[in-house]
């Protein structure tokens, strides 16, 4: 494989530099690696199992990750949702996961493991390089929430299955409509942050935080006065540290209380 389009290269470079493959099968690693090195990969590593493939991850702060879905010491989606709920600093990796089966469950529970493409095995070069296209040059909204932490599920591309439930493009949306969607999805996953926050207590803090992010940005950029100093007081006990779940659930019941601007709207009509 020759691509001679250095503009193109250019723009997968951050990518591809550095490659971590998880696969149990020597050849199908080497392909791999041909494939990457033939888009500029740098540096890539090769490992067979979970463990060493997590050890690799921290040392090599890859810029993606293709990973074979099952083998004798591999789950493709174990090792996918212990990365995304990791510390490492590659935990949103673009993740692409290779396998020869492309069943409606085996493309979900990829989904919802938290990868970003699935690729099916028998691939050509052509099929490689459009799922790194898509994870190189189409970035997905990040989702840090409780029971899934990964790239938006709504964008999930498989490219193999094309059963009756396969969801079909969002439609673009207005400035307005994007903020309430922003909004509305903030608060569901603070809500549901709350609600199982004694399933994984770090996690929850950690997605709480990331919403909180979240919905300051959004206040500042439309000028919610009300949704400023509910987030600010999120913020203010989240630096106080120690958080259980009785300590949070004042200052985001406030916030999940708050009414949609369109509900302002009406009231004041």
């Amino acid at each position: 494989m020759l691509i001679t389009d250095r503009r193109f290269l250019a723009r997968l470079e951050p990518t591809v530099g550095r490659v971590l493959i998880l696969d149990p099968n020597a050849h199908a690693a080497r392909l791999i690696t041909d494939l990457m090195k033939g888009l500029g990969a740098r540096e890539v590593a090769v490992e067979a199992s979970d463990t060493r493939g997590l050890q690799m991850a921290g040392a090599l702060d890859p810029g993606l990750i293709f990973i074979e879905r099952s083998g004798p010491q591999l789950d493709g989606e174990g090792f996918t949702k212990a990365l995304r709920r990791s510390h490492l600093a590659c935990r949103r990796v673009p993740v692409i996961m290779v396998t020869a089966e492309a069943t409606a469950s085996t493309i979900k529970g990829a989904r919802d493991s938290g990868v970003h493409e699935f690729l099916r095995k028998p691939f050509t070069s052509a099929d490689l390089i459009k799922r790194v296209e898509n994870v190189a040059l189409k970035p997905r909204d990040w989702v840090e929430g409780v029971s899934y932490v990964g790239p938006d599920r709504r964008r999930f591309n498989s490219g193999e299955y094309s059963g009756p439930t396969k969801r079909k493009s969002d439609t673009v949306k207005s400035a307005a409509a994007e903020a309430v969607a922003v909004r509305d999805q903030a608060m569901k996953i603070l809500a549901a942050a709350l609600d199982q926050f004694d399933n994984d207590p770090p996690q929850a803090v950690r997605a709480i935080r990331q919403q909180a992010e979240t919905l300051k940005a959004l206040a500042l950029r439309v000028s919610d006065s009300r949704l400023v100093v509910a987030v600010g007081a999120l913020e203010v006990t989240l630096a106080q540290g120690g958080m259980t779940k009785a300590v949070l659930a004042a200052p985001i019941g406030q916030l999940l209380a708050l009414p949609k601007p369109g509900e302002i709207t009406r009231k004041a009509s």
